[in-house]
């Protein structure tokens, strides 16, 4: 980002969300209100960027919505509030990371039925067993 301020528009372009969604969040709490130019516009700096970034990340790692939103206000209360939005963050890693390993283990299962199903195609009688 190399203009101080970008536009909604611009922060849509660069997020790949809709504007809609945007001021969605704003007015759900998990963003925090945008700046507003002398015409009104939103006005996003690099910390509302960066800020967006990480809730999308939150977002697409399993976060419910409304722990997003009780993060940011968290966050919005600066350093008094490090210690919760720690204790938050690693009970959500905690989740994840079983997420993971039930992922891991289903994708395993999947593994075996698919090497299942190709050796029962293969030792299909009338099949022509190639040279």
């Amino acid at each position: 980002m190399t203009k101080q301020f970008i536009s909604i528009s611009e922060l849509a372009a660069l997020t790949g969300l809709s504007a809609h969604t945007l001021r969605f969040y704003e007015k759900a709490g998990v963003l925090q209100a945008a700046n507003r130019s002398d015409n009104g516009h939103r006005r996003y700096n690099s910390q509302d960027v960066l800020g967006l970034t990480f809730v999308l990340r939150l977002k697409q790692t399993g976060m419910p919505l409304a722990e997003i939103r009780e993060y940011a206000q968290l966050r919005a209360q600066g350093e008094m509030s490090l210690q919760e939005r720690l204790t938050m963050l690693k009970l959500h890693r905690q989740r994840l990371a079983t997420t993971i390993s039930e992922l891991v283990a289903n994708a395993s299962a999947l593994d075996d039925k698919i090497q299942i199903y190709q050796k029962m195609i293969s030792n299909k009688p009338g099949k022509k067993k190639k040279v």
